[in-house]
């Protein structure tokens, strides 16, 4: 049995929002600096500046906790192509025309973390890259309908998961979105697709649950593999994927995205 859910009072809520503010700020301007010659590092840098700038910090810096030289060192993750999460920013990543680049990104701000992704064309794109990376989003935007009180977890995943498939793309099933607070990771996990095992163990959404909700969709197989810098996890086949990423509340009110600029 899983951890139960950790809910918000409203006053944190409102912390979290300035902190899924920053995070989208940040961004913004990592995203208006996307070009082609431009380098993975040089969008981090931007991304870390505003985030300090802010007050806040670059809550993937240092993560986890206790790792030494194996924990994270940037402000951004950056995934290029048929990379799906957790790339490293690096100089000789040099973003080309016609890439596909996912920014995932977090702020904590007076100890709450706002944490969001998006995916981007540079340059001009294909039809097929553009398709996926929309698909991607609006089925993030079709999750997040759902999140009312009284729905279930696994609606989440299930809703993600018919659309994607409903457009022929599958999804990531090794990594998934989760619970997010004063920790980036909370329970509970939030998988992006459907199992009847996961009745046993469904959340009822209530008011106060704060998730991270972040499809990965792929054009081929959903299998994955990760790097030897044990942080970037790419398709298994070799071709693309997407991911899209909000910090979402559940509220009396209906879903209140957390990291809208």
């Amino acid at each position: 049995m899983s951890d139960p859910p950790i809910l918000k009072e409203p006053w944190e809520l409102d912390v979290m929002r300035e902190a899924g503010r920053i995070a989208a700020e940040a961004l913004a301007q990592a995203i208006a600096a996307v070009r082609p010659g431009v380098s993975t590092l040089d969008v981090d840098r931007i991304a870390e500046g505003r985030i300090r700038a802010r007050g806040a910090k670059p809550t993937f810096q240092g993560y986890p906790p206790h790792a030494g030289r194996y924990a994270f060192r940037h402000s951004i993750c950056a995934s290029v192509n048929e990379e799906i999460v957790h790339g490293v920013p690096s100089a000789d990543r040099v973003l080309n025309e016609g890439d596909i680049f996912s920014i995932d990104i977090g702020a904590t701000y007076k100890g709450y973390v706002g944490d969001m992704a998006v995916t981007v064309g540079v340059g001009r794109i294909s039809a097929e890259a553009q398709r996926l990376v929309e698909t991607t989003r609006e089925s993030l935007e079709a999750a997040i309908a759902v999140m009312r009180a009284g729905a279930r977890l696994s609606e989440v995943g299930a809703t993600i998961e018919a659309y994607a498939r409903r457009r022929g793309y599958s999804v990531v099933r090794n990594y998934c979105g989760h619970g997010v607070g004063r920790d980036m990771h909370e329970p509970p996990q939030v998988p992006n697709y459907f199992d009847p095992s996961f009745r046993l163990h469904d959340v009822v959404l209530k008011p106060g649950l704060v998730l991270a909700i972040e499809p990965m969709l792929c054009q081929g197989s959903e299998k994955t593999r990760t790097r030897p810098d044990r942080w970037t996890v790419v398709t298994a086949d070799g071709k693309l994927s997407a991911h899209f990423e909000h910090t979402v509340a559940v509220t009396e009110e209906g879903p209140r995205v957390l990291t809208l600029p």
